[in-house]
């Protein structure tokens, strides 16, 4: 949903306007998107991710960090990734992460366009993220995006494929981030939907 305002705003003025609101937004630079409600599959995957990956992470300096916190990123956009890797010493009252390493989003029909191109924009600007992970929702695969100098990379990963991230020093299967999803359900449903259609 989009918020018209009379004007842009700057990036401190959204950070103290949002404190103020009862839901979050996200800021791309000029004006406030109110943040939408996910499905169980994108929930259930953001959880394997904060286990699996947070696990992986324990004793470690870096951490695991979910969709709690806003990534102030490209210097004047505010988004709530749904998991980053955080590696700066920890600020208990921190509400804001300046300096993300990794930046995991799991990709929705509504927001696959935003996250692919636009957040991708924003998180190539943002020069301690060095890994940008993109999560299907609908199928295991992943798009990952890596900093090589002042470009990216990119991998597509699918099924039985290892996701991969030196920069903190773990991996794991990528099916591991999909426990728990049945997709030959979803395709048995959407089936038995087209045909009594």
């Amino acid at each position: 949903m989009n918020l018209p305002l009379r004007k842009p705003m700057t990036l401190p003025e959204f950070l103290a306007w949002e404190e103020q609101q009862p839901i979050r937004y996200e800021f791309d630079g000029s004006a406030p998107f109110a943040m939408a409600g996910g499905t169980e599959a994108h929930a259930i995957i953001q959880t394997n991710l904060a286990i699996a990956v947070g696990g992986r992470l324990r004793g470690k300096p870096c951490r695991f960090i979910g969709s709690d916190l806003k990534a102030l990123v490209a210097d004047n956009s505010s988004r709530y990734p749904d998991g980053m890797i955080v590696c700066s010493p920890v600020q208990n009252r921190r509400t804001t992460i300046a300096d993300p390493v990794i930046v995991f989003e799991v990709l929705s029909s509504s927001t696959a366009s935003t996250d692919r191109i636009v957040k991708a924009r924003e998180y190539q600007a943002t020069p301690s993220i060095q890994r940008y992970i993109m999560l299907e929702q609908d199928r295991i695969g992943a798009t990952i995006y890596a900093r090589a100098g002042d470009t990216w990379t990119f991998e597509i990963l699918s099924d039985d494929a290892i996701l991969q991230m030196p920069e903190i020093g773990i991996e794991l299967p990528l099916a591991e981030l999909y426990e728990g999803l049945n997709f030959d359900i979803e395709d048995e449903t959407s089936k038995e939907i087209s045909q009594s259609s």
